[in-house]
């Protein structure tokens, strides 16, 4: 049975612990590019427009897609302005609704 009589014990413990830090190297902010939902569009459209105009996997795309249906929108992409702009721009082209937060 362990006891803890001795308090200095928590105060100069026997085990040294290295902590480690995460810097963030670049300082860019990072935007979402949200797809919101419609009642306009086929699932296999929005699912096409997901794989041209943003770059992704079918899987992706799917699911993305049942998330706008069923929770009404869907973080599609995140990363920079520079990056997301032109998506969004060729999203609202395509008659999505998409917005960057």
């Amino acid at each position: 049975m362990i006891e803890f009589n001795d308090i200095r014990d928590y105060e100069n413990p026997k085990r040294q612990y290295e902590e480690e830090v995460l810097v963030l190297e670049d300082t860019d902010d990072i935007y979402k590019l949200i797809l919101h939902n419609d009642d306009i569009h086929t699932f296999d459209y929005v699912i096409d427009c997901l794989i041209e105009v943003c770059k992704h996997t079918l899987e992706q795309a799917e699911q993305c897609t049942i998330l706008v249906h069923y929770k009404g929108k869907c973080t599609v992409k995140t990363g920079s302005m520079d990056i997301l702009k032109p998506m969004h721009e060729k999203l609202l082209s395509r008659e999505l609704t998409s917005e960057i937060v």
